[in-house]
């Protein structure tokens, strides 16, 4: 569907989940890919990849900068790193709540201060962010995954702005329930997918109207289409990628 070769991309969180699948779509897609993340768990990766912390700014500095310097151009960089960190929030850590900012949003932030530059000098490029349906709708027992995920879409936005006039593109992609170690790590039942589509009333989490849960290829192929020139006129975008869960909120 979309053509990436001569195209180079970086993708956080590539080690699993929705970052794999975008960074393998890419692959798929004729880009030159590497990918980021805090570790790699699978025995071999279609793609270049760079261990990396991204809540700790010296690392993104460090591993960044030296990649950097080896490019001419950054075409896309997909933020796909983050967190989910449970619990209602009068018995939430503060660990727990400055770890998730600091993954959620503070990666996001690095990443931005390190590649703004880069994307100014060369006038073009796509910026994708991965934020969540939680963004939009507030659910009980997800304070710190919803709160910062919300600031990151006002982040990314607001690096939106700041890198129009360069003739960058930065968009958002807001999945809902996918199936990822993330969305397993909430299933305690053998029938919790099923559960999920129907809703949960009590935690204020509306069924899924499309009757499914998301494949992180689905959340994959909308990134692709946002950095891709198909969407060459759409920037400052939100997508909400979640069956109608959030009823277009």
């Amino acid at each position: 569907m979309f053509d990436f070769r001569n195209k180079t991309v970086w993708v956080t969180g590539a080690g699993k989940g929705i970052g794999y699948a975008t960074a393998l779509a890419f692959v798929e897609a004729g880009a030159t890919v590497t990918g980021f993340d805090i570790a790699f768990p699978g025995d071999d990766y279609p793609f270049a990849t760079e261990v990396l912390d991204v809540a700790d700014a010296g690392q993104v500095s460090d591993v960044g900068g030296r990649l950097l310097r080896q490019l001419t151009r950054l075409d896309v960089l997909v933020n796909a790193a983050g967190i989910l960190r449970m619990g209602e929030t009068d018995r939430l850590s503060q660990a727990d709540w400055q770890q998730t900012f600091a993954v959620n949003v503070g990666g996001a932030f690095n990443l931005f201060q390190l590649t703004m530059e880069q994307f100014r000098r060369q006038q073009g490029g796509a910026v994708v962010t991965v934020a969540s349906d939680a963004a939009h709708t507030p659910r009980i027992g997800m304070s710190a995954y919803g709160a910062s995920k919300a600031a990151l879409k006002s982040l990314a936005l607001t690096v939106g702005l700041e890198l129009a006039g360069s003739g960058v593109r930065c968009n958002l992609v807001s999945p809902g329930s996918t199936d990822t170690d993330m969305q397993r790590t909430l299933w305690k039942s053998s029938d919790a997918e099923q559960q999920r589509i129907r809703g949960f009333g009590e935690q204020f989490k509306l069924g899924i109207p499309l009757g499914k849960i998301a494949r992180p290829q689905e959340i994959a192929s909308t990134i692709l289409f946002l950095a891709s020139d198909c969407a060459s006129h759409i920037t400052l975008q939100d997508i909400v990628v979640d069956g109608g869960s959030t009823l277009g909120a």
